[in-house]
Protein backbone atom coordinates (compact mmCIF):
# COMPACT_ATOMS: atom_id res chain seq x y z
CA UNK A 1 0.00 0.00 0.00
CA UNK A 2 1.78 3.51 -1.05
CA UNK A 3 1.54 5.51 2.50
CA UNK A 4 1.63 9.37 2.67
CA UNK A 5 3.46 11.53 4.97
CA UNK A 6 1.45 14.01 6.64
CA UNK A 7 3.92 16.26 4.43
CA UNK A 8 2.61 14.60 1.56
CA UNK A 9 -0.90 15.19 2.14
CA UNK A 10 -0.54 19.05 3.07
CA UNK A 11 2.14 21.59 2.71
CA UNK A 12 2.49 22.67 5.99
CA UNK A 13 4.44 25.92 7.54
CA UNK A 14 5.21 24.46 10.58
CA UNK A 15 4.15 20.68 12.22
CA UNK A 16 1.60 22.44 14.60
CA UNK A 17 0.22 25.13 12.18
CA UNK A 18 -0.12 21.76 9.34
CA UNK A 19 -1.88 20.22 12.16
CA UNK A 20 -4.66 22.77 13.06
CA UNK A 21 -5.16 23.32 9.48
CA UNK A 22 -5.95 19.65 8.51
CA UNK A 23 -7.64 19.67 11.71
CA UNK A 24 -10.02 22.32 10.62
CA UNK A 25 -10.57 21.10 7.00
CA UNK A 26 -11.31 17.77 7.74
CA UNK A 27 -14.18 18.98 9.98
CA UNK A 28 -15.07 20.91 7.52
CA UNK A 29 -15.21 18.79 5.04
CA UNK A 30 -17.27 16.80 7.95
CA UNK A 31 -19.85 19.08 8.22
CA UNK A 32 -20.70 20.13 5.00
CA UNK A 33 -20.95 16.39 4.28
CA UNK A 34 -23.78 15.44 6.69
CA UNK A 35 -25.56 18.83 7.04
CA UNK A 36 -28.72 18.37 5.01
CA UNK A 37 -29.07 14.89 7.92
CA UNK A 38 -29.27 17.00 10.48
CA UNK A 39 -30.46 20.10 8.98
CA UNK A 40 -33.36 18.98 7.91
CA UNK A 41 -35.27 17.25 11.39
CA UNK A 42 -34.71 20.85 12.57
CA UNK A 43 -37.84 21.68 9.71
CA UNK A 44 -39.86 18.80 10.82
CA UNK A 45 -43.23 20.40 11.55
CA UNK A 46 -43.30 23.43 8.86
CA UNK A 47 -42.55 20.22 6.28
CA UNK A 48 -45.44 18.50 7.83
CA UNK A 49 -47.49 21.61 7.47
CA UNK A 50 -46.21 22.03 3.78
CA UNK A 51 -47.30 18.69 2.79
CA UNK A 52 -50.33 18.16 5.09
CA UNK A 53 -49.03 14.83 6.54
CA UNK A 54 -49.00 13.87 10.16
CA UNK A 55 -45.24 14.23 12.55
CA UNK A 56 -45.04 10.43 11.71
CA UNK A 57 -45.11 10.41 8.25
CA UNK A 58 -43.43 13.52 7.55
CA UNK A 59 -40.43 12.14 10.67
CA UNK A 60 -40.38 8.90 8.56
CA UNK A 61 -40.14 10.56 5.46
CA UNK A 62 -36.81 12.77 6.61
CA UNK A 63 -35.29 9.63 8.32
CA UNK A 64 -35.69 7.60 5.14
CA UNK A 65 -32.03 8.78 4.73
CA UNK A 66 -30.49 6.22 7.03
CA UNK A 67 -32.07 3.42 4.81
CA UNK A 68 -29.99 5.35 1.72
CA UNK A 69 -26.88 5.82 4.54
CA UNK A 70 -27.02 1.71 5.74
CA UNK A 71 -27.32 0.57 1.51
CA UNK A 72 -24.32 3.02 0.38
CA UNK A 73 -22.24 1.73 3.30
CA UNK A 74 -22.50 -1.66 2.03
CA UNK A 75 -22.10 -0.80 -1.42
CA UNK A 76 -18.63 1.08 -0.87
CA UNK A 77 -17.62 -2.17 1.10
CA UNK A 78 -18.32 -4.19 -1.81
CA UNK A 79 -16.34 -2.08 -4.40
CA UNK A 80 -14.16 -0.27 -2.33
CA UNK A 81 -10.58 -1.73 -4.19
CA UNK A 82 -12.19 -0.43 -7.01
CA UNK A 83 -13.42 3.16 -6.01
CA UNK A 84 -10.42 5.95 -6.52
CA UNK A 85 -10.85 8.12 -3.01
CA UNK A 86 -10.57 11.51 -3.78
CA UNK A 87 -12.41 11.14 -7.37
CA UNK A 88 -15.42 8.70 -5.14
CA UNK A 89 -15.79 11.64 -2.68
CA UNK A 90 -16.11 14.63 -4.73
CA UNK A 91 -17.98 12.50 -6.62
CA UNK A 92 -20.26 12.05 -3.48
CA UNK A 93 -20.35 15.44 -2.60
CA UNK A 94 -21.41 16.85 -6.12
CA UNK A 95 -23.54 14.53 -7.08
CA UNK A 96 -25.29 15.15 -2.62
CA UNK A 97 -25.94 18.85 -4.32
CA UNK A 98 -28.73 17.54 -6.95
CA UNK A 99 -31.22 15.84 -4.40
CA UNK A 100 -31.08 18.66 -2.03
CA UNK A 101 -31.98 21.21 -4.43
CA UNK A 102 -34.60 19.00 -5.86
CA UNK A 103 -36.21 18.83 -2.29
CA UNK A 104 -36.55 22.43 -2.88
CA UNK A 105 -39.53 21.30 -5.93
CA UNK A 106 -40.54 18.10 -4.58
CA UNK A 107 -44.19 17.75 -5.12
CA UNK A 108 -45.42 14.77 -2.72
CA UNK A 109 -44.45 13.07 0.02
CA UNK A 110 -43.25 10.09 -1.83
CA UNK A 111 -41.23 12.14 -4.34
CA UNK A 112 -39.52 13.45 -0.90
CA UNK A 113 -38.70 9.96 0.72
CA UNK A 114 -36.89 9.36 -2.39
CA UNK A 115 -35.06 11.85 -2.49
CA UNK A 116 -33.91 11.62 0.77
CA UNK A 117 -32.44 8.10 0.20
CA UNK A 118 -30.52 9.69 -2.50
CA UNK A 119 -29.04 11.91 -0.41
CA UNK A 120 -28.33 9.16 2.33
CA UNK A 121 -26.44 7.33 -0.60
CA UNK A 122 -24.20 10.11 -1.53
CA UNK A 123 -23.74 11.23 2.63
CA UNK A 124 -22.30 7.79 3.54
CA UNK A 125 -20.37 7.26 0.52
CA UNK A 126 -18.65 10.15 1.15
CA UNK A 127 -18.83 9.83 4.64
CA UNK A 128 -17.28 6.11 3.87
CA UNK A 129 -14.80 7.02 1.57
CA UNK A 130 -13.40 10.13 3.76
CA UNK A 131 -12.58 7.85 6.72
CA UNK A 132 -10.73 5.25 4.25
CA UNK A 133 -8.56 7.97 2.92
CA UNK A 134 -7.71 9.05 6.64
CA UNK A 135 -6.79 5.98 7.55
CA UNK A 136 -4.77 4.78 4.66
CA UNK A 137 -2.93 7.85 3.79
CA UNK A 138 -2.14 9.36 7.55
CA UNK A 139 0.31 8.00 10.09
CA UNK A 140 -0.45 6.45 13.01
CA UNK A 141 0.42 9.08 15.19
CA UNK A 142 -2.13 11.47 13.07
CA UNK A 143 -4.54 9.25 12.21
CA UNK A 144 -6.67 9.52 15.72
CA UNK A 145 -6.52 13.37 15.75
CA UNK A 146 -8.05 12.75 12.22
CA UNK A 147 -10.82 10.73 12.67
CA UNK A 148 -11.63 12.66 15.96
CA UNK A 149 -11.53 16.30 13.77
CA UNK A 150 -13.84 13.92 11.23
CA UNK A 151 -16.61 13.17 14.10
CA UNK A 152 -16.17 16.53 15.76
CA UNK A 153 -17.26 18.06 12.30
CA UNK A 154 -20.26 15.34 12.61
CA UNK A 155 -20.95 16.81 15.89
CA UNK A 156 -20.85 20.28 14.46
CA UNK A 157 -23.61 19.44 12.14
CA UNK A 158 -25.69 18.22 15.04
CA UNK A 159 -25.81 21.59 16.39
CA UNK A 160 -25.27 24.30 13.44
CA UNK A 161 -26.67 22.32 11.11
CA UNK A 162 -30.29 22.57 12.55
CA UNK A 163 -29.92 25.92 13.57
CA UNK A 164 -28.98 26.82 10.35
CA UNK A 165 -31.75 25.10 8.71
CA UNK A 166 -34.44 26.74 11.16
CA UNK A 167 -32.89 30.07 10.42
CA UNK A 168 -33.09 29.73 6.55
CA UNK A 169 -36.78 28.44 6.91
CA UNK A 170 -37.85 31.05 9.27
CA UNK A 171 -36.48 33.59 7.19
CA UNK A 172 -36.12 32.89 3.22
CA UNK A 173 -39.01 29.53 3.44
CA UNK A 174 -38.62 25.96 2.50
CA UNK A 175 -37.77 25.66 -1.11
CA UNK A 176 -34.85 28.17 -0.64
CA UNK A 177 -33.77 26.02 2.00
CA UNK A 178 -33.09 23.44 0.05
CA UNK A 179 -31.48 25.24 -1.93
CA UNK A 180 -28.80 26.97 0.27
CA UNK A 181 -28.29 23.00 1.90
CA UNK A 182 -27.46 22.20 -1.78
CA UNK A 183 -25.00 25.14 -2.39
CA UNK A 184 -23.43 23.82 1.04
CA UNK A 185 -22.80 20.80 -0.33
CA UNK A 186 -20.97 22.07 -3.30
CA UNK A 187 -18.89 24.09 -1.40
CA UNK A 188 -17.61 20.82 0.06
CA UNK A 189 -16.89 18.99 -2.65
CA UNK A 190 -14.93 22.67 -3.66
CA UNK A 191 -12.78 22.24 -0.51
CA UNK A 192 -12.22 18.29 -1.20
CA UNK A 193 -10.70 19.52 -4.60
CA UNK A 194 -8.82 21.75 -3.34
CA UNK A 195 -7.29 19.92 -0.54
CA UNK A 196 -7.35 16.66 -1.69
CA UNK A 197 -5.34 17.60 -5.46
CA UNK A 198 -2.64 18.06 -3.26
CA UNK A 199 -2.09 13.98 -3.27
CA UNK A 200 -1.68 11.87 -6.05
CA UNK A 201 -5.23 10.01 -6.88
CA UNK A 202 -5.04 6.55 -6.16
CA UNK A 203 -7.50 3.03 -5.42
CA UNK A 204 -7.74 2.01 -2.07
CA UNK A 205 -4.56 -0.98 -2.68
CA UNK A 206 -1.91 -1.85 -4.39
CA UNK A 207 -2.14 -5.23 -3.98
CA UNK A 208 -3.63 -8.21 -6.49
CA UNK A 209 -7.91 -7.32 -7.27
CA UNK A 210 -9.83 -10.02 -4.82
CA UNK A 211 -13.33 -10.83 -4.80
CA UNK A 212 -15.34 -8.41 -2.48
CA UNK A 213 -16.79 -11.52 -0.38
CA UNK A 214 -13.72 -12.40 0.70
CA UNK A 215 -12.69 -9.18 1.97
CA UNK A 216 -15.26 -9.27 3.88
CA UNK A 217 -15.01 -12.56 5.19
CA UNK A 218 -11.60 -12.00 6.09
CA UNK A 219 -13.15 -8.49 8.48
CA UNK A 220 -16.07 -10.49 9.85
CA UNK A 221 -12.88 -13.07 10.81
CA UNK A 222 -11.03 -10.68 12.18
CA UNK A 223 -11.51 -10.75 16.12
CA UNK A 224 -11.06 -7.09 16.34
CA UNK A 225 -13.28 -5.67 14.38
CA UNK A 226 -16.54 -7.96 14.66
CA UNK A 227 -17.18 -6.76 18.21
CA UNK A 228 -16.18 -2.92 16.63
CA UNK A 229 -19.04 -3.58 14.14
CA UNK A 230 -20.86 -4.21 17.03
CA UNK A 231 -20.25 -1.43 18.73
CA UNK A 232 -21.32 0.81 15.99
CA UNK A 233 -24.49 -0.77 16.18
CA UNK A 234 -25.11 -0.22 19.44
CA UNK A 235 -23.68 3.51 19.84
CA UNK A 236 -25.99 4.80 17.51
CA UNK A 237 -28.72 2.67 18.61
CA UNK A 238 -28.13 4.31 22.11
CA UNK A 239 -28.13 7.88 20.64
CA UNK A 240 -30.98 7.66 18.69
CA UNK A 241 -33.10 6.31 21.09
CA UNK A 242 -32.36 9.25 23.34
CA UNK A 243 -32.43 12.20 20.90
CA UNK A 244 -35.59 11.03 19.19
CA UNK A 245 -37.86 10.47 21.89
CA UNK A 246 -36.63 12.54 24.53
CA UNK A 247 -38.31 16.03 21.99
CA UNK A 248 -41.63 14.12 22.78
CA UNK A 249 -41.42 14.56 26.66
CA UNK A 250 -39.61 18.04 27.09
CA UNK A 251 -43.31 19.01 25.35
CA UNK A 252 -45.22 17.14 27.63
CA UNK A 253 -45.57 17.75 31.36
CA UNK A 254 -44.37 18.53 33.82
CA UNK A 255 -41.68 20.44 31.66
CA UNK A 256 -43.78 21.75 28.81
CA UNK A 257 -41.51 23.46 26.74
CA UNK A 258 -42.60 25.73 23.53
CA UNK A 259 -41.67 24.80 20.12
CA UNK A 260 -38.83 27.88 19.76
CA UNK A 261 -37.66 26.66 23.35
CA UNK A 262 -37.17 22.81 21.94
CA UNK A 263 -34.55 24.45 19.15
CA UNK A 264 -32.41 25.45 21.55
CA UNK A 265 -31.94 22.33 23.36
CA UNK A 266 -29.55 21.12 20.44
CA UNK A 267 -27.00 23.69 22.27
CA UNK A 268 -26.40 20.55 24.09
CA UNK A 269 -24.18 19.16 21.39
CA UNK A 270 -22.31 22.22 21.73
CA UNK A 271 -19.94 20.52 24.59
CA UNK A 272 -18.90 17.19 22.16
CA UNK A 273 -17.40 19.74 19.77
CA UNK A 274 -15.05 20.42 22.02
CA UNK A 275 -14.65 17.71 23.63
CA UNK A 276 -14.35 15.02 20.70
CA UNK A 277 -11.48 16.54 19.38
CA UNK A 278 -9.60 14.93 22.06
CA UNK A 279 -10.24 11.34 21.71
CA UNK A 280 -7.33 11.09 19.34
CA UNK A 281 -4.98 12.07 22.33
CA UNK A 282 -6.99 9.89 24.87
CA UNK A 283 -6.24 6.51 22.59
CA UNK A 284 -2.65 7.55 22.61
CA UNK A 285 -2.00 8.19 25.90
CA UNK A 286 -4.73 5.58 27.55
CA UNK A 287 -5.30 2.94 24.86
CA UNK A 288 -8.60 2.30 23.27
CA UNK A 289 -10.52 0.48 25.59
CA UNK A 290 -10.01 2.23 28.69
CA UNK A 291 -10.58 5.46 26.35
CA UNK A 292 -14.22 4.01 24.97
CA UNK A 293 -15.28 2.40 29.00
CA UNK A 294 -14.84 6.21 29.93
CA UNK A 295 -16.81 7.65 27.13
CA UNK A 296 -19.42 5.27 27.96
CA UNK A 297 -19.36 6.18 31.52
CA UNK A 298 -19.86 9.58 30.09
CA UNK A 299 -23.08 9.16 28.26
CA UNK A 300 -24.32 6.26 31.04
CA UNK A 301 -23.85 8.68 33.95
CA UNK A 302 -26.00 10.87 31.90
CA UNK A 303 -29.57 8.71 32.07
CA UNK A 304 -30.36 8.85 35.48
CA UNK A 305 -30.85 12.26 35.00
CA UNK A 306 -32.75 11.83 31.41
CA UNK A 307 -36.06 10.98 33.73
CA UNK A 308 -35.69 13.90 36.78
CA UNK A 309 -38.94 15.90 35.84
CA UNK A 310 -36.78 19.00 35.43
CA UNK A 311 -35.53 20.68 32.53
CA UNK A 312 -31.77 21.33 33.88
CA UNK A 313 -31.74 17.81 34.82
CA UNK A 314 -32.37 16.44 31.47
CA UNK A 315 -30.55 18.79 29.65
CA UNK A 316 -27.75 18.29 31.52
CA UNK A 317 -28.22 14.48 30.78
CA UNK A 318 -28.41 14.98 26.88
CA UNK A 319 -24.93 16.71 27.48
CA UNK A 320 -23.37 13.90 28.75
CA UNK A 321 -24.98 11.31 26.88
CA UNK A 322 -23.83 13.26 23.73
CA UNK A 323 -20.04 13.83 24.89
CA UNK A 324 -19.85 10.16 25.38
CA UNK A 325 -21.34 8.55 22.33
CA UNK A 326 -19.77 10.82 20.12
CA UNK A 327 -16.31 10.43 22.03
CA UNK A 328 -17.07 6.26 21.42
CA UNK A 329 -17.79 6.80 17.76
CA UNK A 330 -14.36 8.89 17.34
CA UNK A 331 -12.74 6.03 19.21
CA UNK A 332 -14.72 3.04 17.37
CA UNK A 333 -13.76 4.47 13.92
CA UNK A 334 -10.24 5.21 14.33
CA UNK A 335 -9.96 1.91 15.87
CA UNK A 336 -11.57 0.23 12.78
CA UNK A 337 -9.36 1.71 10.20
CA UNK A 338 -6.07 0.40 12.40
CA UNK A 339 -7.76 -2.82 12.97
CA UNK A 340 -8.43 -4.09 9.54
CA UNK A 341 -6.12 -5.89 7.59
CA UNK A 342 -6.77 -5.33 4.25
CA UNK A 343 -9.22 -2.85 2.05
CA UNK A 344 -9.82 -0.23 4.83
CA UNK A 345 -12.40 1.24 2.95
CA UNK A 346 -14.41 -1.87 2.92
CA UNK A 347 -14.01 -2.23 6.48
CA UNK A 348 -15.02 1.23 6.88
CA UNK A 349 -18.36 0.61 5.11
CA UNK A 350 -18.95 -2.46 6.96
CA UNK A 351 -18.63 -0.57 9.97
CA UNK A 352 -21.23 2.27 9.09
CA UNK A 353 -23.53 -0.05 7.83
CA UNK A 354 -23.45 -1.88 11.20
CA UNK A 355 -23.82 1.92 12.60
CA UNK A 356 -26.93 2.88 10.60
CA UNK A 357 -27.87 0.07 11.11
CA UNK A 358 -28.20 0.07 14.88
CA UNK A 359 -30.13 3.86 14.42
CA UNK A 360 -32.82 2.03 12.31
CA UNK A 361 -33.34 -0.79 14.71
CA UNK A 362 -32.69 1.31 18.05
CA UNK A 363 -35.49 4.00 16.46
CA UNK A 364 -38.12 1.11 15.94
CA UNK A 365 -37.50 -0.71 19.32
CA UNK A 366 -36.94 1.81 21.86
CA UNK A 367 -40.23 3.57 19.90
CA UNK A 368 -42.01 0.42 21.02
CA UNK A 369 -40.72 1.20 24.39
CA UNK A 370 -41.55 4.73 24.76
CA UNK A 371 -45.25 4.23 23.36
CA UNK A 372 -46.46 1.23 25.16
CA UNK A 373 -43.98 1.51 28.51
CA UNK A 374 -43.09 5.03 28.89
CA UNK A 375 -40.04 7.00 28.64
CA UNK A 376 -37.92 5.15 31.93
CA UNK A 377 -38.35 1.88 29.45
CA UNK A 378 -36.82 3.47 26.82
CA UNK A 379 -34.32 4.89 28.83
CA UNK A 380 -33.60 1.58 30.31
CA UNK A 381 -32.92 0.23 26.70
CA UNK A 382 -30.82 2.81 26.12
CA UNK A 383 -28.91 1.94 29.46
CA UNK A 384 -28.35 -1.91 27.87
CA UNK A 385 -26.95 -0.90 24.51
CA UNK A 386 -24.36 1.25 26.00
CA UNK A 387 -23.78 -1.83 28.80
CA UNK A 388 -23.77 -4.20 25.76
CA UNK A 389 -20.68 -2.46 24.24
CA UNK A 390 -19.01 -1.93 26.96
CA UNK A 391 -18.88 -5.45 26.92
CA UNK A 392 -17.97 -5.92 23.52
CA UNK A 393 -15.40 -3.33 23.63
CA UNK A 394 -13.24 -6.14 26.45
CA UNK A 395 -12.27 -7.70 23.18
CA UNK A 396 -10.89 -4.49 21.75
CA UNK A 397 -6.93 -4.85 22.24
CA UNK A 398 -4.75 -3.84 19.14
CA UNK A 399 -1.34 -5.05 18.39
CA UNK A 400 -0.04 -1.10 19.55
CA UNK A 401 -1.80 -1.45 22.51
CA UNK A 402 0.41 -4.03 23.81
CA UNK A 403 3.35 -3.61 26.21
CA UNK A 404 6.50 -3.38 24.17
CA UNK A 405 9.67 -5.46 25.31
CA UNK A 406 12.50 -3.21 26.97
CA UNK A 407 14.76 -3.04 24.19
CA UNK A 408 11.77 -1.68 21.81
CA UNK A 409 10.43 0.90 24.40
CA UNK A 410 12.03 3.84 22.25
CA UNK A 411 10.85 2.94 18.64
CA UNK A 412 8.60 5.10 17.02
CA UNK A 413 4.73 4.28 17.18
CA UNK A 414 3.96 1.33 14.26
CA UNK A 415 2.07 2.58 11.11
CA UNK A 416 -1.21 0.70 10.32
CA UNK A 417 0.44 -1.44 8.21
CA UNK A 418 2.15 -3.03 11.78
CA UNK A 419 -0.74 -4.57 12.83
CA UNK A 420 -1.10 -6.88 9.68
Amino acid sequence: MTHFSQDQLMPMHGHHAGTLERTVLIGLIAFLTVVDLFGTQAILPALARSYGVTPAAMGFAVNATTMGMALACLAVAYFSHRIDRRRGILVSLTGLAIPTALLAVAPDLTTFTVLRIAQGLCMASAFTLTLAYLGEHCSAMDAGGAFAAYITGNVASNLFGRLLAAGFADHLGLPATFLSLAGLNLLGAVIVYVWLTQSAMMTAQDEPVRAPFSIWAEHLHNPLLRPSFAIGFCILFAFIGTFTYVNFVLVREPIAIDQMTLGFVYFVFAPSIVTTLLAGRAVQRFGTRPTFWGSLAVAGLGLPLLVVPSLPAVLIGLMLVGVGTFFAQATATGFVSHAATTDRGSASGLYLASYFSGGLVGSAILGQAFDRLGWGACVIGVGISLLAAALLAIRLRPAYERPLPETERDIPTPSPSALR
